[in-house]
Formats: structure tokens, sequence, C-alpha cells
């Protein structure tokens, strides 16, 4: 197989092309994304025993017992796969972005096309940087608080392993998807549709929406879980106005600049 052909762009043409040819150009990038995701999910399902000492490293602080419960028969294979999947995901981002990238290329602009490799560069840092802020600083509070909430209500803390790890997985990528919430709005004010002043005036709308999206995806439904994922997502927002601001900031003086440079030759 030829893996440079792989991993090559489409042909960027000005001319329309034929329905069919795009189909087959997005039949093409499903598979692609699917191969690299199966080969990661292999990858990772090799070492299984370390994803799981990754994922009851936090439970250490809690229970140093480790007291989890296996409820079901086949629970230990589904929980190594599922886990895969999960560590394969990560692991396969930054070609699934490359993939996508390459499939919308030759729709964008050659000024969207010079933002493209920003973006995705942005887009994997914020991801992994969503996951480790939630596996090495929220998750470990988390679990101690409903630990001890349990205890606190004269109960036996007895978690099931699959509960446990469905928990873990689904709350770091959760994080790892809150944290793309700033490249979105940045990339919107970087091609005009939105500026400081709208994502000001809007605060309160945006409150609303990020805890809406929070609740959405968020593993569970409790308070405790919706204000530690929503919080960051609201300063994350807030980080973005400042931003936002500093980008106008920056236009308006590269334009005053250029006027200025331009009735002084005008002036001569």
């Amino acid at each position: 197989m030829n893996w440079r052909k792989f991993f090559d762009f489409r042909e960027i043409n000005d001319e329309p092309k034929p329905f069919l040819e795009h189909l087959e150009d997005l039949r093409r990038m499903l598979i692609k994304m699917i191969v690299v995701l199966v080969l990661m999910m292999g990858g990772s399902f090799v070492f299984q025993e370390q994803l799981i000492a990754v994922i009851m490293h936090p439970l250490l602080s809690v229970d140093p017992t480790r007291s989890l419960v296996n409820l079901g028969v086949s629970d230990p294979l589904s929980i190594a796969i599922e886990l895969s999947f999960y560590a394969g995901l990560i692991l396969s981002f930054p070609f699934l972005v490359l993939f996508l990238a390459e499939f919308i290329v030759p729709a964008l602009t050659a000024t969207e096309r010079r933002m493209l490799y920003p973006a995705a560069g942005a887009a994997l840092g914020l991801f992994l940087l969503g996951v480790a802020f939630a596996y090495w600083a929220v998750l470990p509070p988390t679990l101690n608080y409903f630990f001890n909430y349990s205890k606190d209500l004269h109960w036996q803390p007895q978690w099931s392993v699959r509960e446990y790890f469905s928990f873990v997985s689904q709350f770091v990528i959760s994080f790892g998807l809150a944290f793309e919430l700033p490249l979105a709005v940045l990339l919107l004010v970087k091609l005009g549709i939105l500026d400081y002043r709208i994502l000001n005036r809007t605060r309160a709308f945006a409150v609303i929406i990020i805890f809406f999206f929070a609740a959405v995806i968020t593993p569970t439904s409790d308070i405790f879980t919706l204000i530690l994922m929503g919080g960051p997502m609201y300063l994350l927002y807030e980080g973005c106005i400042w931003i936002a601001w500093y980008l106008d900031r920056r236009e308006r003086i590269r334009y005053e600049k250029e006027r200025a440079k331009r009735l002084s030759l005008e002036g001569e």
C-alpha cells in the first residue's frame, strides 16, 4: 500500500465536481478514518493492562484498596474493548482531523486554508489539555466527593468495574470536547462572524448554552459534576472575549497603519 497516497490531499480545483465524485471523496475519507481508528484501537488493546492501570490510578487517592466489584461475566473483555476504543480515539485524533481537512480543503478559500493547519494543531492541543485537566485536576476530587458523600450517608461505597471505567472514560473525553469551545469561538471571530462586542453582549445567553452543553456531555446528572464541567467552559468563554478583543485591536492598529501609510503616499 502506498502510504504517501493514503495521506495525500485532494487536488484543489476551482471547477465544480460532479456530485458522485464528492460522494466518492467522502467514502474515501470515511474509510481512512475507520482504518486508522481500528489500527489505533488494536494497538491500544495490546496495552490493555497499562490502560487499566492508568484509569485505576485516580481511585488510589480515594480508595487504596481499590475495591471494585465485577458484576458481569463478560465485563472484563467488554471493558477492555471500550477502553481501547477511547484510547484509539484519542491517539487517532490528529489523523482524523487530517483526513477531514483533506476532504474540505478544496472547498476553502486561500485565507481559510492558511488557518486550517493552526486550527488543527490548536484542536489537538486543546483536546489533550482538556483530557489532562480532567484526569489530574478534576477527576480525583470528584471521586473523593462521591466516595465520602456515600460514607456520610452511612453507605459502604462499592462501585462496579463497568460503572467506574465508563464514568472515568466518558468524564475525561467530555472535558477534551469541552475544551474545543475556545477554538470554535475564535474561528468564528477570525472569519468575521463574531466579535468581542457580540460575545460580551450575549454573555448571559452563553452561560445558559454552556451549562446546557455541559449537562448533555457529562456522564452523570448531578449538579456537582455539572459545575465542574460548566465552570471551566465559562472561564474559557471569558478568555475568548479577551482574545477576540485583542485580535480586533490588532486588526484596527494594522488598518490604521496601512491607512496612514496610504495617506502619506497620496500626500507626496
